[in-house]
């Protein structure tokens, strides 16, 4: 773009790219106020209808770093609106569903949408001026959070107030208003790897090893840790990976630059995200918990999946407040100050959760805390990552860091379950979690979330004579503050 268009056009397509990341969040919380009926809906166990919530991670595990190297390849536009397409289809299936296999196959096409997202933030470095791109990669960035947020209360009230379908059916025009707003505001950009080729042997190998070790941690729980299955998928994952990294290393064209991968800024930033995403996820977990659990077990609060979700929507909504505050924060002292501040933000908000996790309102602020962090953390790891690696790696790099955070949402899912499902309380003929328990989960995000502070403060400034990208490969605003680092 010339630098008139992109003046003028800059704020529209940074509202349509935060609108594609929402509905991509609403489409994955869409089915959380069915998840008690889908055994009926779908005339089921609820062992098997378990598996409408897991395809869509699955899917979205593998498609999501495949979509970003793609979106290197092809066009990182060309391929959004080639993600646009399975949501739309995914949507319809689902919404003309009556049984288990026709809502798999449309919650796997949903998950294949996912990878919009990660092309949408490499997009931004390619099409918004300098000077704006620092407050658009934490808006957009922190969409996902946001849809997740507010997609909760919206779904609990579709599903509660008029009939299930008609959240897919909404769901299928959002994605097609997404895909057209796409088509019609946001400019093209030329291929920055254009002329290599696709690594498909790269992206068998990541999609045996990534479906493994989901599938073992997302499952683990029902099939039984120490279970047969369970290890076996872990074996898998560990062999299946360490093939396909040994092939990445010797290939011309890799899916993933794992070299690029393991520069210092790189592996820091994945493995903070890794943390934050482990710290975000533990509250989203127990906060609907809490607050849906009957009053007469003394610490639930006994709300509706309707109240709950109003109750959370508060820090979605501060999300998208904090965002462009934390493009502020990272264009005056950088990404990583931004990353270590919004780690310590969520360690705060669990620290208030703990004392006040006893009243709605009490959980309600703490959210709005919690998801302030997450939205400086969200903000900061796509700009530390694209300060980092070459224009020819943006979107891969990008689709990485975010398998990473939904890798860390992952094993928050299985190591919160598992504290709550040892640490119980009986009371006639139902079994809920403890009180204690959900103490236990709230101190684990609040350790975990330090732990990421501590791993951010690790990570190296940029330095001329280092591996890391070239400065004149790196736009202003995505590497560390010059003066200040």
């Amino acid at each position: 773009m010339d630098a008139p268009e992109s003046s003028s056009r800059a704020g529209a397509v940074v509202a349509t790219l935060a609108l594609a990341g929402t509905v991509a969040a609403i489409m994955q919380t869409l089915v959380t106020p069915l998840i008690a009926e889908l055994p009926q809906m779908l005339d089921t166990s609820p062992s098997n209808a378990a598996w409408v919530v897991t395809v869509t991670l699955l899917v979205a595990g593998v498609c999501v770093p495949v979509s970003g190297r793609l979106g290197d390849l092809v066009g990182k536009r060309r391929m959004m609106l080639i993600c646009a397409v399975p949501l739309i289809v995914g949507s319809v299936v689902c919404a003309l569903s009556s049984s288990l296999v026709p809502m798999i196959i449309g919650r796997g096409l949903q998950g294949m949408g996912m990878g919009m997202v990660p092309l949408g933030i490499a997009l931004l470095r390619d099409v918004v001026p300098a000077e704006k791109l620092s407050g658009s990669i934490a808006l957009v960035s922190a969409s996902m959070g946001i849809g997740g947020a507010i997609g909760l209360p919206i779904a609990a009230a579709v599903a509660q107030y008029a009939n299930w379908r008609v959240l897919f059916w909404g769901s299928a025009v959002l994605a097609l208003i997404v895909g057209l707003m796409i088509f019609i505001i946001v400019p093209d950009a030329p291929a920055a790897a254009k002329g290599q080729r696709f690594d498909a042997p790269g992206a068998v190998g990541l999609a045996i090893g990534l479906v493994s070790l989901l599938l073992a941690m997302s499952k683990g729980a029902d099939w039984g840790w120490a279970s047969g299955t369970t290890l076996g998928l872990f074996a898998v994952a560990v062999v299946a990976l360490l093939a396909w990294g040994f092939y990445e290393l010797r290939t011309r064209d890799p899916l993933v630059d794992l070299r690029t991968t393991a520069r210092p800024r790189v592996l820091l930033t994945n493995v903070a995200s890794i943390l934050i995403g482990v710290g975000m996820y533990s509250f989203m977990l127990i906060a609907p918990q809490l607050l849906q659990f009957p009053e007469t077990t003394g610490y639930g609060l006994g709300q509706s999946m309707l109240a709950a979700g109003l109750w959370i929507a508060p820090g979605g909504i501060m999300m998208m407040l904090i965002s462009p505050l934390g493009g502020k924060l990272i264009n005056a002292r950088g990404p990583k100050v931004a990353l270590i501040c919004g780690a310590v933000v969520i360690a705060v908000g669990y620290g208030v959760a703990l004392p006040l996790m006893g009243t709605a309102w009490g959980i309600m602020v703490a959210g709005i805390v919690i998801n302030s962090g997450v939205a400086l953390a969200y903000g900061a790891m796509p700009a530390l990552i694209m300060g980092s690696v070459p224009l020819s790696e943006t979107a891969a790099a990008n689709g990485f860091n975010a398998l990473m955070r939904s890798l860390g949402t992952t094993i928050g899912s299985a190591v919160i379950g598992v504290v709550l499902a040892q640490m119980t309380t009986t009371m006639g003929d139902f079994t809920f979690a403890s009180e204690d328990g959900f103490r236990t989960g709230l101190m684990i995000g609040c350790g975990v979330a330090l732990v990421s502070a501590a791993v951010a403060a690790l990570i190296p400034a940029v330095r001329a004579t280092d591996g890391d990208a070239p400065a004149d490969e790196r736009p202003a605003g995505v590497g560390e503050a010059p003066a200040r680092t």
